[in-house]
């Protein structure tokens, strides 16, 4: 529901501006700063898990979360829509949450790998998390 309402949302953002207007958007990944994530979950329930990023400009705006499962491993960013415009201002302490609801398929443990940026090498650095799964 929350993804229909989403599209919803980013559908008017997009066409709300007038025909001589050219808006042009770029997408761009942004780190992780912190996690709410439980210490263990529960086979078959559900869970919320929050996550906080930087809004750099009031030109950002949330675009989507990236979701990639490998088994048990779950890689995740958050992607923003970057509108080019010299009307952008700084928010360099702007902490945004975004929520997410996780299901819990499988037993074992969760490994969470939540991005975190590029280290100086260019190697991609994550914030992660192990979490187990109770019965």
């Amino acid at each position: 529901m929350k993804k229909i309402v989403s599209l919803i949302a980013l559908f008017f953002l997009f066409n709300s501006c007038s025909p001589e207007t050219n808006n042009d958007y770029l997408f761009e990944l942004l780190p992780v700063q912190s996690v709410d994530i439980p210490a263990e979950f529960t086979l078959g329930e559900t869970y919320e898990i929050k996550i906080y990023y930087i809004r750099p400009t009031t030109c950002h705006s949330f675009s989507r979360l990236f979701y990639a499962k490998d088994l048990n491993t779950r890689t995740i960013a958050v992607e923003n829509a970057v509108l080019q415009a010299s009307t952008c201002e700084d928010t360099p302490n702007e902490l945004v949450e975004y929520k997410f609801n996780f299901y819990v398929t499988s037993n074992g443990s969760y490994i969470f790998k939540f991005w975190q940026g590029k280290n100086a090498n260019g190697e991609n650095v994550f914030l992660e998390y192990e979490v187990p799964v109770i019965d």
